[in-house]
């Protein structure tokens, strides 16, 4: 016949309470850290992932309308050395 003992009930609620404690904990932290971070990436200046492709997207277009302006004046110097 198997009795429940006081004691080993009690312990069990401990852990089970101190488990939970300890996940809303780790929750808190987690968040804490997020928060930090997020402030410190703000205070930085550093570009989005969207800003950086609009750049560059206008850069390259920036430079294939130099090469064309190159080839542009290219054929008129030589148009004009004929």
């Amino acid at each position: 016949m198997q009795t429940r003992n006081k004691f080993f009930d009690d312990m069990s609620q401990l852990m089970t309470n101190a488990m939970g404690v300890a996940q809303g904990a780790k929750d808190e932290a987690e968040t804490a850290m997020k928060s930090l971070m997020d402030r410190w990436l703000a205070d930085r200046d550093f570009v989005t992932r969207e800003e950086f492709d609009a750049v560059r997207t206008m850069a390259q277009k920036a430079r294939e309308e130099n090469e064309a302006l190159k080839a542009r004046i290219a054929a008129l110097e030589e148009k004009a050395g004929d």
